[in-house]
């Protein structure tokens, strides 16, 4: 299953959108993202590198930082609480330093306007990014660095996707990183051998819809259960996939026509 999600604002609220790929090739990205023009989240999965090449003039990929920082905190995490650090080690966890500071410091104006977190991402995240990448290519210069390490993996990983991975101090709505996509599907992955009775393409397909369906709504503050009980009560009364625009509508996740059973009580 693939998926993707928009992390929405007050004039694009937030959404998720699940399909079974069958295949991990270019084909069924490329399906997938037919039609859609904007900026793509990602790891460093090359398929995606290549569709933007197909795409230059509407489709964008941006570096997800997370991923950067996980292979290094893998080699930190290796290390015994009481053992004495590695100088691998130690490269490590200065590279996870960083990056940590990239992201306290984004976060100072994550409700600021568009503009404001623009200029603040120029003149304050930016040194902190060019300081990332001129720390980790020092490091992977350096001689006896073993190439086939883990602690060399993840230093190339991060120099071979710099220019995806500043993406985001150009555009004030690019976030850091992938994971409230990742923490969409995580539900999915951890119960996936609970129900092999989804064992066939269509039985995959049907189940990205629903999953879609459920994860937006949750990201849009609605009771799932109770959302597509109103759906069913609503759409029984139009011929299969012959739905008025309008009423389409206001059945959205986020439309304001909603019953109020259908909403999470807000916390204060």
């Amino acid at each position: 299953m693939c998926g993707s999600n928009s992390p929405g604002s007050p004039e694009k609220p937030p959404f998720f959108l699940y399909e079974y790929p069958g295949t991990r090739g270019t084909d069924a990205p490329r399906e997938f993202l037919k039609g859609y023009k904007g900026t793509l989240v990602t790891d460093g999965y090359q398929v995606y590198h290549t569709l933007e090449k197909e795409r230059s003039a509407d489709l964008k990929v941006a570096g997800c930082w997370s991923h950067a920082r996980r292979r290094f905190a893998e080699i930190v995490k290796a290390s015994g609480k009481n053992s004495p650090s590695t100088p691998g080690q130690k490269i490590a966890a200065e590279a996870v330093k960083r990056i940590a500071a990239i992201y306290h410091v984004d976060h100072m104006y994550e409700k600021s306007s568009d503009e404001e977190r623009l200029d603040h991402r120029k003149n304050s995240v930016n040194p902190l990014v060019d300081a990332y990448f001129e720390c980790v290519k020092k490091y992977a210069g350096k001689t006896g660095l073993d190439k086939s390490s883990k602690l060399a993996g993840a230093l190339n990983y991060s120099i071979h996707q710099e220019q995806f991975l500043r993406v985001f101090l150009e555009d004030p709505e690019i976030p850091l990183d992938n994971n409230d996509a990742e923490r969409s599907v995580r539900s999915f992955c951890v119960g996936k051998h609970s129900w092999h009775i989804i064992d066939s393409k269509n039985g995959a397909a049907a189940s990205a819809a629903l999953y879609s369906i459920a994860e937006t709504a949750k990201a849009n503050n609605l009771k799932p259960y109770e959302y597509f009980s109103y759906l069913l009560e609503q759409l029984m009364h139009y011929p299969r996939n012959n739905v008025p625009e309008n009423k389409l509508a206001e059945l959205m996740p986020w439309s304001e026509a909603l019953p109020d059973r259908c909403r999470k009580l807000k916390t204060r």
